[in-house]
């Protein structure tokens, strides 16, 4: 029978935006305990778990209930009711910025690091107007120290060739949908390439796509930088490179962070499933669920436990 722990015996909560994402994580747990009773007037819907000494609160956003605020919601109550959590980890799919300086791929994983200027993490829609222009306000706390050392251990080690990702990523063999044959081409196309609905994106094969050379490695790469954030679907490839230019370099755009590095300290992973443009679909998303997962377990297992017990717990650490 599985194991029963008390709420103060979970020490990080795992917060994922869509059921592909959840799924993911779910895989990646070594081993699933019981449920507790309900807390009051929290209404997400844990599964709890461990991922090697670690003990994890997963939770998923509301379904259709995406964006920052929604994010926040569920990461206010899972810390309310999990008094003990140390650090929180925000994990799923995002569009990918390629550029001259970072050759993002498809099913490539992408981490928030403090940078140039900025936490990891910005929100591109949050500010004010003004007569000439949007100035974008506000600062986003980086990711907990606990994590970035982390960061930086895991990082040596994939250099040292002692990466364990394809592993964590052969537990969703099982399912079909997660594979990477099924994901299909990897296709770039120039920024200003709109897609055709009626055409599809075939007709854009010559003249709008770019040519790059083939990947000869077989697990997905890793880039760490700034991940922009916003309640908006990011689905322009002119806009997309504007705002990246603006914040000196963006690696990817996605929904929900920004609502949560004030409130629930963490590090932000992505799986890149499009290119953040017009011909963005939903093919590659459960692959890049599974890679930004693995990334997610592989991280947690170069963590020891007894740093994180001496860690403040999520409600210290933002009450300053």
């Amino acid at each position: 029978m599985a194991r029963r722990l008390r709420r103060d015996e979970y020490t990080v909560g795992w917060v994922c935006a869509l059921s592909d994402e959840l799924t993911a994580a779910l895989v990646m747990l070594d081993e699933e305990h019981q449920g507790l009773p309900s807390n009051g007037n929290d209404t997400n819907i844990y599964t709890l778990g461990c991922i090697g000494e670690h003990n994890v609160v997963l939770a998923g956003l509301p379904a259709g209930q995406t964006g920052t605020n929604s994010a926040a919601a569920v990461a206010m109550q899972m810390k309310s009711t999990f008094p003990a959590l140390r650090f929180g980890l925000m994990v799923g799919i995002g569009g990918g910025v390629p550029s001259k300086d970072a050759d993002i791929r498809l099913g490539d994983i992408v981490v928030s690091q403090p940078g140039k200027g900025h936490g990891g993490v910005v929100q591109y829609d949050f500010g004010k107007s003004t007569p000439s222009r949007f100035e974008r306000t506000g600062f986003l706390n980086a990711p907990p120290p606990i994590l970035l050392a982390a960061v930086t251990k895991l990082r040596a080690n994939q250099r040292r060739g002692k990466n364990s990702l394809s592993l964590h990523l052969s537990k969703l063999n099982s399912l079909p949908d997660f594979s990477r044959d099924e994901a299909g081409s990897d296709v770039l196309f120039k920024a200003e390439n709109k897609h055709v609905e009626e055409d599809g994106c075939a007709s854009f094969a010559a003249a709008g796509k770019v040519q790059r050379d083939e990947r000869t490695r077989d697990t997905p790469a890793v880039h760490y930088g700034t991940i922009a954030s916003g309640n908006q679907v990011m689905r322009d490839g002119v806009e997309r490179d504007n705002v990246s230019s603006e914040f000196g370099g963006v690696l990817c755009f996605e929904m929900e962070a920004a609502g949560l590095m004030n409130s629930f300290p963490c590090l932000v992973i992505r799986g890149i499933c499009d290119y953040a443009d017009s011909h963005k679909n939903k093919r590659w998303q459960p692959y890049a669920a599974g890679t930004a997962a693995a990334y997610a377990k592989e991280l947690l297992l170069v963590i020891p436990a007894a740093e994180v017990v001496e860690t403040r717990t999520v409600e210290e650490a933002t009450q300053g």
